[in-house]
Parts: C-alpha cells; structure tokens; sequence
C-alpha cells in the first residue's frame, strides 16, 4: 500500500467535492432548478479536464503517478465520476475498440439510469408513511 498516493487521492478528492458543492449552488442561484445545471457542468468540465489531463500526464515519469492520482482520482473523481467514465471511453476510442465503446457506454447509461430508478422505487416502498 502506497500512503502517498492514499493521502494524495483523498486531499484531491475533498478539494473536488467542494468545488463541486460550491459550483452546484452557486449556479442553482445563478439559473435556477430548472435543469440540473450543476452536474452538468461538473461532468462536463470534468470530462474536458480528464482527457486533458490523461494526455498531458503521457510521458511526464515517475511523477506523473502522483499528479494522476492527485488531479484525476482524487479532484476529479471528487468533482465527478462521470470523468471516470469518459475517460474509459476515450481510452477505448484511441484503441480503436468501437464495439467496446459503445457497449461500455450504452451499458452504463441505460443500466446505471435503471439502478437509478430501481433504487428510488426502493426507497419509495420502505419509506414510512
């Protein structure tokens, strides 16, 4: 076990969920609940920030290992997992692995919107009344 890493993940982490708090509210203020402003922003931005990141990390080192874990386990993963899974897929594209692409995406798309769903439901039937 790695410590440096451990510590260096999670001190990235408690920066990205903050920003991602702090982002959420200040653009619910900003425009309202109409569409969920915040989560798109940060997946979208964690998106840009995860490819961005994975090829200007190529080739940097030794050191590269601890600015990954730092910017794209810890922030980004704290900011969002979408990033995770864009990043997935970008890997994927670059391989030329298309059928795994879109399986891994469709997969998790309408199988994490039906474990979203499911669970809800869930929680709605073991609610008390």
């Amino acid at each position: 076990m790695n410590w440096n890493l451990l510590w260096l993940v999670m001190a990235g982490g408690a920066l990205g969920a903050g920003a991602r708090h702090l982002l959420g509210g200040w653009l619910l203020r900003q425009l309202g609940n109409g569409m969920p402003w915040g989560t798109l922003a940060v997946n979208l931005l964690g998106s840009f920030a995860a490819g961005f990141l994975l090829v200007w990390l190529e080739g940097r080192g030794p050191s590269a290992l601890y600015l990954r874990a730092f910017l794209i386990v810890g922030v980004l993963g704290g900011l969002t997992t979408y990033s995770a899974l864009m990043l997935e897929c970008l890997m994927y594209a670059r391989g030329a692995k298309l059928g795994a692409l879109a399986g891994y995406l469709g997969l998790t798309l309408a199988g994490g919107f039906a474990l979203v769903w499911a669970g809800a439901r869930m929680a709605d039937l073991v609610r008390p009344a």
